[in-house]
């Protein structure tokens, strides 16, 4: 393993994040007309610390809170049960139409009829993430980080969480943390503040170690110049995300990982799954392989939340990959969107193919 991380650190890993709690009908029914819904804690972030802090590693969440909203409390019970460590301010809710925690409304599909998502992100406390509420120089110093994994989504969430993006990814370069950039571009974000994030995200991207994202992602984001435009078939996929991370290589040439997933949609239940990774002058495919789907949602999450653990436990790239790829799988058989592992083993036995019951 080429990425080399810092040792004796009380956090194997460390995400800001802004958290929120996620609605989902019951027996796969469609949210439009659900009588029942489950609800879950979320956000895509802790969705990838999920898999390192399942697996017994330390992880720290940062963000911040609703004070005295009881769905605060859920979040805060919620983490603390998935062995992460969490630290933010708690700010005023400023009467009921001030801040609240997101909410997700999420339709998994059926069949052939396909999961839909509805973000609902007003008065989101998580836009007030701020620099200023975090002590850089003891997080990264005193306390000691190995990776800090930072998310398009959260950068360009304000113009105040696109700086405490930036910082974090400062303070971490300055104390040879580390850094993961899921670059997750998302248009409505975007709008109107085009030449800000583009700055902002091209900073981060320049010091990062490990850079996620598919080609929609390192054009829109990065300004890089995308490939021929290629047919459906995911061999051309594959060809054309190559091409694409030998122009992101020469505009950023001190990350040593890029990676991304393939997934081909047969219907709601059934996908292809693959996966991608460069590491150094290697290239490290999955080919898509067809997997049984209760819930998509989380998987790309998952599949980066492996990929990390792997990382941090020094395997070779080839198996961080396959470890990443069988996570993410994972997490699509479940109703939560995120991974909790029972062990490595439960992984392993993913990528293996390996369904039989365990005694």
């Amino acid at each position: 393993m080429s990425l080399t991380l810092r040792s004796q650190c009380d956090y194997a890993l460390v995400v800001p994040t802004s958290m929120g709690v996620r609605l989902t009908p019951v027996n796969g029914q469609p949210m439009h007309n659900a009588r029942m819904l489950t609800m879950q804690v979320t956000s895509a972030e802790s969705n990838v610390a999920s898999v390192s802090a399942y697996l017994g590693l330390p992880v720290k969440v940062l963000t911040t809170f609703v004070k005295d909203s009881p769905v605060a409390r859920l979040i805060k019970d919620d983490l603390a049960g998935r062995h992460m460590d969490c630290e933010g301010i708690d700010v005023d809710q400023g009467g009921p139409w001030g801040f609240r925690h997101q909410f997700n409304l999420a339709d998994s599909g059926c069949g052939s009829r396909g999961p839909r998502v509805h973000n609902d992100r007003a008065g989101e406390v998580g836009r007030t993430l701020n620099v200023n509420d975090f002590d850089m120089d003891r997080i990264f110093g005193k306390e000691g980080v190995q990776i800090v994994h930072l998310s398009g989504l959260i950068a360009a969430l304000s113009p105040d969480t696109g700086t405490f993006c930036l910082e974090l990814a400062r303070a971490a370069k300055k104390y040879d943390t580390r850094i993961s950039f899921d670059l997750n571009y998302r248009a409505s974000f975007w709008e109107g503040r085009e030449g800000e994030l583009h700055n902002i995200f091209s900073e981060i991207a320049g010091i990062s170690d490990i850079l996620v994202g598919n080609e929609e992602d390192f054009q829109l984001c990065l300004d890089i110049a995308g490939p021929e435009a290629g047919g459906k078939d995911l061999a051309e996929k594959i060809d054309t995300f190559k091409t694409m991370i030998e122009r992101v290589r020469k505009q950023y040439p001190q990350a040593s990982m890029f990676a991304t997933t393939l997934r081909e949609v047969v219907n709601a239940n059934c996908h292809r799954w693959g996966a991608i990774m460069a590491e150094g002058d290697q290239w490290h495919v999955v080919e898509p392989r067809e997997i049984t789907v209760l819930d998509r949602i989380g998987g790309g999450d998952g599949f980066v939340g492996g990929l990390l653990y792997g990382i941090l436990r020094g395997w070779e790239p080839e198996q961080c990959m396959q470890f990443g790829w069988a996570s993410g799988a994972l997490v699509t058989t479940l109703m939560t969107d995120y991974a909790e592992p029972a062990d490595e083993d439960q992984i392993w036995s993913v990528w293996e193919g390996n369904a039989r019951v365990k005694r």
